[in-house]
């Protein structure tokens, strides 16, 4: 029997604000209080540090007189992964999943996220994949001029999942050139405005990829918008991936 998903569209809102509701919100499903979520939004432009090493900051190339000349913060994390951007014109999503029972392995999470990317690629005739070693969906694997075009950073704390994807839509790729995207300097990133040459609703792209995250994680959608209830609570580092 599919459980229910409940998706909650929020708009844009900032990196501080959406670490505070995740970590209230894994609280809240460990509790039964709610079902399993799907939290989709955008964030202010953001570099986000992960919690490998240092966190990333080796990777930032930009100074932080041009970050702050830019309006880019700098923001802790508590994901796995190494350091990333966000910023207008990328979905951000954010599974609140309990693993629990069937889907207890974090290398399947992952992959079941990445396959949520390939197939929204495919629907707009794009030829998505993976790459051996590394997380993500990217474009031209076989070309080896592969681009990124999803990054993946996630948390699992006692198979209570947060943190997620970041799906490039319409982001200004320029300003992946203030860091070395995820650690990997010899890959590109790109959108999915660029690699189909057109303007594309975001929230046409957040549908299909609410579609497809159903699908592959075998649940019934309940949409809803606006906050998710709950405060800030505490929340327990998880495996890197």
């Amino acid at each position: 029997m599919s459980r229910v998903l409940e998706v909650r569209r929020l708009g844009t809102v900032s990196y501080p604000e959406a670490l505070a509701m995740q970590r209230a919100l894994v609280e809240e499903r460990r509790a039964g209080r709610v079902p399993d979520l799907l939290v989709l939004l955008q964030h202010p432009a953001v570099i986000t540090l992960g919690v490998k090493g240092d966190g990333g900051r080796a990777n930032v190339v930009a100074t932080p007189e041009r970050l702050s000349e830019l309006g880019i913060a700098v923001e802790e994390t508590g994901r796995g992964g190494d350091v990333t951007y966000h910023g207008p014109g990328q979905i951000v999503g954010y599974p609140i999943v309990d693993l629990r029972p069937d889907r207890q392995d974090v290398h399947r999470y992952v992959r079941d996220l990445e396959e949520v990317m390939i197939r929204t690629c495919a629907d707009y005739g794009l030829d998505a994949g993976r790459i051996s070693g590394l997380t993500g969906t990217w474009l031209g694997t076989g070309s080896g001029a592969a681009e990124k075009i999803g990054a993946i950073g996630v948390r699992i704390s006692r198979w209570i999942t947060s943190h997620g994807f970041a799906f490039n839509v319409s982001t200004r790729l320029e300003h992946f050139q203030l860091i070395v995207p995820c650690g990997i300097a010899d890959r590109g990133v790109t959108s999915l405005e660029r690699a189909t040459g057109r303007a594309i609703p975001i929230d046409e792209v957040q549908g299909r990829l609410v579609e497809h995250f159903a699908h592959v994680f075998e649940r019934d959608v309940n949409q809803s918008w606006g906050p998710p209830s709950g405060g800030p609570g505490p929340a327990e580092a998880g495996p890197r991936v």
